[in-house]
Formats: C-alpha cells, structure tokens, sequence
C-alpha cells in the first residue's frame, strides 16, 4: 500500500573535503546528533524518451537506509516534493504505474540512471529534543543506464522534518552560507546524473520543468494568432496530463480544475475555429465533452452538498424539525457511493487515453487554417467579439422573459456564453493585452452571478426531491420548505444583481489592442 509523504529540502554544493560547519549554533537548534553513514543503491526509471524527467518527476527503486522500496516524487514548488512510497517489490507497483499513466500512455518505463550514495546523516533536534531537520553529507556515484557514461559528485541535503517550519532551512542556509556553502545549481540528484553522464552534445540543457526552454522560445516566436492560440491549447493540454494524478489521489478541486482545462479547451475550438480546422476539432471537442461530463458528476454533487449543509448549518435550532442533518447526510453519501472510483475508471479506460493521444498529434501537427497566418491583434478580436455578441442575444433573451422555469433555463445557457467567452479573452490575453484582461475579468464576475443562480435552481430541485422524501417517511417537511425559500430568495438576489454587472461586462473593446 503507498503513502505519501511531502518533502520539503534544500541541496547544496559540495566536495570530499567540505565539513558541515557546527550546526548547533543555528537558532532553535540545541542538538546535533551524528547518525552515521548508509550506503544507498537507488535506480530510477523513465521511457527512453526521459518523459517523466521533462516532467521533473522521478520514479526509483532504492535498497538501504530506513525507506527502502519504491519512492514516486511530483514537484510542488521549489524544494518541495510529494513523495508517494510503497513497499519494495521487483516490479513497479501498480499504484504507482496509475501515477504516471498520463505522461507514459502505454510505452514501458526503464532503468536509466543508477546511484549509489554513502550518505552520512546528522539531526538537529530543539529544546524537547524533537527532530527539526536532517542533514546530510551524500557521496554520489552515477552511472547512465543501460551502457551509458558515469559521473560522481559530493552534496549537502537538509529535509525539513514532517510538520516542520519552512523557515528553520532558512536559518540553517545562513548559516551554511556563513560556511562557504552554495546551492547546488541542479534541482535534484537525478537532473544533475542525467545531465553529466549524458552524451556530450547534449550535457548543455539539463532537464527541468516541462516545456520551460520550449515556452520561452514559443512566447518569443509568437507572431501570428496561430501560435497565441496553440499556445493556449497547449497549456490546457498539459493541464489535463499534470492535474491526472491528483485526480487519482484525489487532491482538493483536482477534479475541478482539470474539467476547466478540458472546457477551456473545447472553448478554443469553437471560438477560433477560423484558425483551427473544425473538421479536425470537433471529434475532439466531442471528447473532451465526454471526459468533462464524467468528471462532472463527483464536482456537481460536491458543490451542490456544500451548499445544503451550509444553508442548514445556518438555519436556528429552533428551526430544524425531524432527522433533517441524518437524512441530508445519507442522501449525499448515497448520490456520490463510488465516485472516486468511477473516475479513476474513466482516467484507466482506453477512451482517455485514447483523447490524451490525439491532444499530442494534434499539437504536433496543428490543422491551422489560412486565418491562422493572420497578425494577432487582427485575427483574434473578431473571434472574442462573436463570442461576446453570442452572449449579448442570450442576457437579453432571458431579461425579456418572466421569472420562472423558462428564464431559469435561459440564464443557465447565459452562464454557458459567458463562460465560453470569457475563455475567449483569457486565451486572447497575451496578445491582446489590458482589454482582453479586463473583459475577461468582469466576465467573470458576470459568470458568478449567473453560475449561483443555477446553483440555486439546482438546490431548489434537490430540496423539493429531500421534502418529498421527509414527506413519504413520515418526517416534518418544515425545514425542507424553508430552505426552498431562502434558495428562491438567493436567487431573485442575483437576478437584480445581474443588469447592472452586466453593464460592465458588456463594455468589451479590443481596439485599443492593436498595438500591443
């Protein structure tokens, strides 16, 4: 069974002749405890393409010291890991081969850099004599896999302990520092190995985070609307592979981020189809309809239950009559049984990857249009303004028309526009500048007004189906009814609210970015 740990160090430079300056004169620290040396054999594995490095994840098998087994590594931010461990076996660990499913599809992963490391560890401990951080003095050896070069190296590693202050490395870096002691230039043990014992042509780039080098020529080389908007398609593409094993671990608003990508993405099709061939984007956005439709269920019901408890858990005592918390309650478990686990089948199935396949070719070989070719500032305002005109015809629609089921329905395909073209002026940002910015931002604001009036039609059916429910088993509907209310209040609420935020977001002008 894997765990997971999240690993926050820092690695410094370092030679066989450097000794740790005395650490206990680091503030907190009140003792030093010299822990002796292990040998460490550690084997990481990758597709011979190195996918999985392009990603800064790393993926080993290690022996010696107190984890051995399989350790998984996803970067957070700077110095800070999620590490997922579990027991060591010959063969990779099924759970960990779901992790990385996204970034290696179906090619194998293999043995590609060897490192074997006499680590001599310490541990500054505080006044109750719990562990603050370890640090340690590791000798490297690397050797590229199957056949390839060596190279072997000395550094200095400080982990924080679990629960730790982040700002204790702070004052151990000082003091380190104080020493003669510098960062290392490489972010990890693998990066610096894959890049020394690499062939010499390519010792010049060492692998970092995904597509960094590549978006900074992308984003110099951006001259026509084509590459703004393939480069909007790309960062949504990605976001879909990098956000797919959160999912599967089942992170907070993993699900929902990764819908966002896969409707922002659908978005840019329908939006630039006049740079994009539909006839190539449609199979696709049809796809990517079905994932965001999978991923929907769990995320609709998860907000839809934060809304019931919040609005019963602001109701008086004195108001809640019968079971109502009991019955809330096992109505939600009954509507999400099973959830996680029908997603992370939608993420094994071969339909998925089957999508994830098509993003790349369809990246690798982009079916631009002659409109791509276009200057930005030409080509991409005409595109966002039907996209804004859209959405005109649908807020005037439901305006005109009564409150009721009728206008429900006609804001709920309100919010859809808005949405749709606020996606429009976000991928049309850098190219656009402070208009699309600004249309995108009040967009936004207009798609929450309308997107907590459909959340409340939503509720009220859900609170009207719970009444029933109470009703038939011989409970008090009072409180059922009662919040029926104070939804139906919320939202006429945001119905008075909407023509005048709707002001504002009607003001979109991308004139003024043609100089941009």
């Amino acid at each position: 069974m894997a765990d997971t740990k999240r690993e926050i160090e820092r690695k410094y430079e370092a030679t066989d002749t450097t000794r740790l300056p005395d650490l206990s004169r680091v503030a907190g620290v009140s003792g030093v405890d010299h822990r002796g040396v292990s040998e460490l054999d550690a084997v990481y594995y990758d597709t011979e393409g190195l996918r999985l490095a392009a990603d800064s994840l790393t993926l080993r098998r290690r022996t010696g010291g107190d984890d051995a087994g399989w350790h998984l590594k996803f970067p957070v931010a700077s110095g800070i890991r999620d590490e997922i461990r579990a027991p060591l076996s010959d063969t990779l660990p099924a759970e960990l081969a779901e992790l990385i499913r996204s970034r290696v599809r179906d090619t194998a992963v293999v043995p590609v850099v060897r490192l074997r490391s006499a680590r001599d560890v310490h541990h500054l401990s505080g006044p109750d004599g719990a562990l603050l951080a370890e640090v340690s003095v590791d000798a490297v050896r690397a050797e590229r896999l199957p056949d390839g070069g060596s190279a072997a190296w000395t550094e200095i590693e400080v982990e924080l302990a679990d629960d730790g202050d982040p700002a204790f490395l702070d004052a151990v870096e000082a003091r380190l520092r104080k020493a003669g002691v510098r960062p290392s230039a490489s972010p990890s043990k693998l990066a610096r190995a894959l890049a020394e014992t690499a062939p010499k042509e390519k010792q010049a780039t060492r692998p970092g985070k995904k597509g960094r080098s590549h978006r900074q020529g992308e984003q110099a080389a951006r001259d026509t609307a084509g590459d703004h908007v393939l480069a909007y398609v790309r960062r949504q593409a990605e976001a879909i592979v990098d956000l797919d094993p959160a999912v599967r671990r089942g992170l907070p608003d993993s699900v929902h981020q990764m819908r966002v990508a896969t409707r922002r993405l659908r978005s840019a099709f329908r939006t630039y189809r006049r740079i994009l061939d539909r006839t190539v984007t449609d199979p696709v956005a049809e796809e990517l309809k079905w994932l965001a439709a999978e991923l929907g269920v769990d995320r609709d019901q998860e907000v839809l239950d934060t809304r019931l408890h919040s609005r019963l858990d602001g109701l008086s005592r004195t108001l809640v009559l019968g079971p109502v918390h009991a019955r809330l309650r096992i109505w939600s478990v009954a509507r999400r049984s099973g959830s996680r686990d029908r997603i992370v089948a939608v993420l094994d199935s071969g339909r998925y990857l089957t999508l994830l396949r098509t993003l790349d070719a369809l990246l690798a070989g982009p079916p631009l249009l002659p409109a791509a070719a276009r200057p930005p500032h030409k080509a991409l305002p005409r595109a966002v303004h039907k996209d804004h005109k859209r959405l005109t015809r649908r807020i005037a629609h439901a305006l005109e028309l009564p409150p009721g089921p009728e206008r429900d329905l006609a804001l709920h395909d309100a919010r859809k526009a808005a949405k749709r073209a606020r996606y429009a002026a976000e991928a049309a940002r850098p190219a656009l500048g402070k208009p699309a910015r600004k249309s995108a931002k009040r967009l936004k604001a207009l798609q929450s007004v309308l997107g907590d009036h459909q959340d409340s039609v939503v509720a009220r059916d859900a609170l009207r189906s719970l009444a029933v429910q109470a009703h038939t088993a011989g409970e008090a509907s009072f409180t059922w009814g009662l919040l029926y209310g104070h939804e139906t209040a919320a939202a006429a609420v945001r119905e008075r609210e909407l023509p005048a935020v709707w002001a504002r977001a009607s003001r979109a002008d991308f004139k003024a970015a043609r100089g941009h």
